[in-house]
């Protein structure tokens, strides 16, 4: 069984300022749903949980693979676009030590839940990068996640496209134009 949401686009990489264009688009009326992984970071901070990815990166994972299918289900909305910062799909390539595949379960989820096949995927990008009290990754770190990462869309059944590096506003509207071009041309 596939649950198939053709509204529900996804951006992807780390160190990439893909949560600021989301922000843009939020800015301009679309739906957006936050990275779950952040939300996780920070409860687990509160108590010194070991759902983090310096500690048990297995079950960092499977936290951020649970919440990521709560949020998949509890997006309503059917016709409207909905943007997602990150997804199940980053989840087989992230958490995983390299050279290992992701566990089975994982996925399978990946095939379940499935957003739209064009995926908005924004390389590292070393000028915009800092860290925060979530994101305690260097920025080398950062890109070899990137390098586990930018292959999973592909391997997924998506077609990424990488976002330029210009403006916020102007990386938003690319998506939106890339969006309508797909619409146009039925798929």
């Amino acid at each position: 069984m596939k649950i198939i949401r053709e509204n529900f686009y996804l951006s992807g990489g780390p160190a990439s300022g893909k949560t600021t264009v989301l922000e843009v688009l939020r800015d301009r009326g679309y739906c957006c749903v936050d990275e779950v992984a952040r939300k996780i970071l920070r409860q687990q901070m509160k108590f010194d949980g070991d759902a983090v990815d310096w500690k048990d990166q297995s079950e960092y994972r499977e936290v951020v693979l649970s919440w990521s299918i709560a949020d998949f289900e509890s997006v309503g909305e059917r016709i409207r676009l909905v943007f997602f910062d990150r997804g199940i799909p980053e989840l087989t390539a992230y958490g995983n030590p390299p050279g290992t595949e992701a566990p089975p379960h994982l996925q399978r989820a990946a095939a379940v839940f499935r957003y739209n096949p064009l995926v908005f995927v924004a390389p590292p990008w070393k000028e915009i990068y800092c860290n925060d009290t979530e994101r305690k990754q260097s920025f080398e770190e950062a890109i070899d996640v990137w390098r586990r990462v930018a292959p999973c869309y592909e391997k997924c059944g998506y077609l990424p496209v990488e976002l330029p590096r210009v403006s916020p506003e102007k990386r938003a509207d690319f998506v939106l134009e890339r969006i309508g071009e797909r619409q146009r041309a039925g798929g």
